[in-house]
């Protein structure tokens, strides 16, 4: 789908002397802004941005602030399958 958004041009002429490439921001800013809010996943971020690792989604994600929520008790739970699977 592709979304339109009407902004004035003064303010555009602003946002892309900071911002080259004004769209890809714009994409960008909405995937962490819906990340954050629940709405999308880091797996759902990482196809809507074209990211091409779960490893550059989690840095992308940081570097905006949005780090991973990911619990100790997760942590441990992986550590555990890791260990299950190493064991094979």
């Amino acid at each position: 789908m592709e979304v339109l958004v009407t902004v004035p041009d003064d303010i555009v002429e602003r946002l892309v002397a900071r911002w080259t490439d004004l769209p890809r921001h714009a994409l960008e800013g909405l995937a962490v802004e819906a990340y954050r809010e629940g709405l999308l996943t880091a797996a759902e971020v990482q196809r809507t941005v074209g990211l091409p690792s779960r490893w550059e989604t989690e840095e992308f994600l940081k570097r905006a602030g949005a780090d991973l929520d990911y619990s100790e008790t997760e942590l441990q739970e992986d550590l555990a399958t890791l260990e299950k699977l190493a064991d094979r």
